[in-house]
């Protein structure tokens, strides 16, 4: 993982193994208040680091990938990371490969100031994703997550399910910590945007082909195909993952298919297009407290659609399209009868485009667009004989039908001068549902020295309400039709240094004030309904502390800490969130790669929920053979919990003990 700013590990490699690290840096790597920026290196304080070493271009790309030198999820179109006011996390196809992660929210568990509250932690798990500690009575829906440029949140309950994404597919996840608002919209945690490979660039096509099996009969298969035999270049890929549960048979089984087709038919003219599908299915096991067994049946599939045309040099006409259709299928029975207790079946469809008009000079980049997009909810309810009976008396099914139309205009500019980059934006979304919202955002950045960048940022934000609130539908929930957006006010400053030339720190400081605060009230004149009301404020307060050492003998460290502290008008106690991350890796960048990164989380969680928090430490190992002239082979071995410990936020669903899987990956 790295953060907006440039690895320096690649930079240094013969003059870093004959110096000494200073013990300033150990000492700051070695207390458990920095523990774990495993990946995230500072980039946009390193690049005058970089620029010194490496006077051209070719020279600098030596150590880095060119993509690895911009993002594009701050404005929505790549700018130099050393621009970048938002407090951006990004992680790597290649960091992604070390960890031998199978799911997304396996891979943003790594990320400091991300919380990942996984639903039954198992093999490939599923979980709810939270930002800078976004999580009172809100579940994941303040967090809008994009792949492919397609919104992953759902209708029903704005929730975002990435565990039909295949990991394999991605090229890099780029995480906006904080309110994006002004350029995403609905965003008021954060933005999750998942970028995937590209197609191929060689007329004879290339291939990546990998296997893994573990305990319990846990397997995950994945293939890719790749290349260009002329003007249009293709991407293909196909996994399946199964598992018969690592603890208390929780079974899980997925398909996912992905396909993207690239087309140049002129010089200034690209045409992009790609679909996915997936479906999963996992059994919830054993609960030990409860006696119901549940399930869940979802199917995901959507297509998308793209150009681009270079007006002239310094100016483009971007657009494009989507389609995503989500059903999920959600049951929980009696275990000893197989009676139903409850089920509820979505068809979720989402449609939409957008246009945007980009001017890059020297000193201005422009980025001017607008969007729209169409949904429909199709959401069942069925009761068994449980809740047909007194006192809750409902009818053995019910059926809602929401629909939602939208649009949205935005803008923003990156200013430079000189050492100082300034980016405004500002972005207006119209809801028929939820009615209209202005998101205005002010950020900077600014070069203070050789090795230093500080950045601050201030932004209005907003999180649209579930149509399952405002429309009805959901498990005993009233309509409720004069629910509002959640809106905050966010402000966040950092800082970027090179310690020494062997150590980076980035430290940043954020507050978020919050209001209209959506929580859920039961109905006095009918029990047990809920109705979704807004609430009042929400404070959150906090940072985040994130380091990495460049190489020494092959060997980095990197520690993270992050903390916030939410108070809320609807809760009677303020509740204290923080995480530690600590990791160590060996890479010779040539054979062989060995990792071991461990998480803390402590979500302070009320005593009934007999939360366990620990470090849960992982160790993966590469050992890489050139198996042919044309093939290379990848052994892979993951040891997962090394230290067999208990770490989990409900006793409900305790999470697996030390299990092992080993692998192979062949690429030719």
């Amino acid at each position: 993982m790295r953060n907006a700013s440039c690895r320096i590990r690649h930079h240094v490699q013969g003059s870093l193994r004959k110096a000494v690290l200073p013990l300033s840096a150990l000492l700051l790597i070695i207390i458990p208040v920095c523990v774990d920026s495993a990946d995230h290196a500072v980039k946009p304080a390193m690049q005058d680091i970089q620029l010194a070493a490496a006077t051209t271009k070719e020279e600098l790309l030596l150590f880095w990938e060119e993509k690895d030198l911009y993002v594009q999820s701050a404005t929505r179109h790549p700018k130099p990371i050393s621009r970048a006011a938002e407090n951006i996390a990004v992680v790597t196809a290649k960091e992604i490969e070390e960890m031998n992660a199978h799911s997304v929210e396996e891979i943003l568990n790594r990320v400091p100031g991300v919380y990942v509250d996984f639903q039954g932690q198992d093999f490939s798990p599923v979980g709810l994703i939270h930002i800078q500690g976004s999580i009172q009575s809100a579940e994941d829906r303040h967090v809008a997550v994009y792949l492919d440029g397609v919104p992953m949140n759902n209708l029903s309950g704005g929730t975002a399910v990435t565990t039909m994404i295949p990991v394999r597919i991605i090229d890099r996840i780029e995480i906006v910590k904080g309110p994006a608002s002004s350029t995403w919209g609905s965003a008021l945690g954060g933005v999750v945007n998942i970028i995937t490979k590209d197609q191929g660039v060689t007329r004879t096509p290339k291939a990546t082909v990998s296997a893994s099996y573990g305990e319990k009969n846990s397997q995950d298969y994945n293939g890719e195909l790749f290349g260009r035999p002329g003007s249009a270049g293709y991407y293909l890929f196909a996994g399946w993952q199964d598992s018969d549960g690592l603890r208390d048979h929780r079974a899980t089984e997925k398909n996912r298919a992905y396909a993207k087709v690239g087309v140049t038919p002129s010089r200034d003219l690209d045409l992009l297009f790609s679909a996915g599908y997936g479906d999963h299915f996992s059994d919830s096991g054993d609960n030990p407290v409860m006696p119901t067994r549940s399930g869940i049946d979802l199917s995901v599939l959507f297509a998308t659609g793209s150009f681009n045309y270079r007006v002239s040099p310094r100016m483009s006409l971007k657009g494009a399209l989507h389609y995503i259709r989500q059903k999920f299928d959600s049951s929980s029975f009696v275990p000893a009868t197989d009676q139903l207790r409850r089920e509820t079946i979505t068809d979720d469809r989402t449609s939409g485009g957008n246009l945007k008009l980009v001017h890059a000079g020297d000193r201005h980049t422009v980025v001017a667009g607008a969007e729209f997009g169409h949904g429909t909810l199709q959401q069942t309810i069925r009761y068994g004989p449980q809740y047909q009976s007194p006192p809750y008396n409902q009818p053995s099914s019910t059926f809602v039908e929401p629909r939602v139309d939208k649009w949205a205009l935005f803008v923003n500019d990156t200013i430079v001068a000189g050492r100082l980059a300034v980016t405004p934006g500002v972005r207006l979304d119209r809801n028929n549902v939820s009615g209209t919202f202005l998101s205005p955002s002010m950020g900077a950045t600014f070069s203070l020295g050789e090795h230093t960048v500080a950045r601050a940022s201030v932004a209005r934000g907003f999180t649209a309400p579930p149509l399952v609130f405002i429309l009805g539908g959901g498990f005993f929930i009233e309509p409720n039709p004069a629910l509002e957006p959640e809106r905050v006010w966010s402000y966040q400053a950092g800082l970027e240094s090179a310690v020494t030339e062997h150590a980076n720190v980035k430290v940043t400081l954020f507050r978020h004030e919050s209001t209209k605060e959506i929580v859920t009230e039961r109905v006095a004149s009918r029990p047990p309904f809920k109705v979704a009301v807004n609430s009042g404020e929400v404070t959150r307060n906090g940072y985040e502390i994130e380091t990495e050492t460049a190489p020494f003998y092959n060997i980095s460290l990197k520690a993270a800490h992050a903390y916030v502290r939410v108070e809320s008008d609807s809760t009677r106690d303020p509740r204290t969130i923080y995480s530690f991350h600590a990791g160590v890796m060996y890479d010779d960048r040539k054979h062989r790669t060995a990792q071991l990164a461990g998480t803390y989380v402590n979500w302070d969680e009320p005593a009934d929920s007999r939360a366990v928090y620990a470090f849960l430490w992982d160790f993966n190992f590469i050992e890489r053979i050139r198996a042919a002239e044309r093939t290379n082979m990848d052994l892979f071995l993951t040891v997962h919990n090394v230290t067999n410990s208990d770490a989990y936020s409900l006793y409900v669903f305790p999470n697996p003990g030390r299990w092992v899987e080993a692998g192979l990956r062949l690429r030719f």
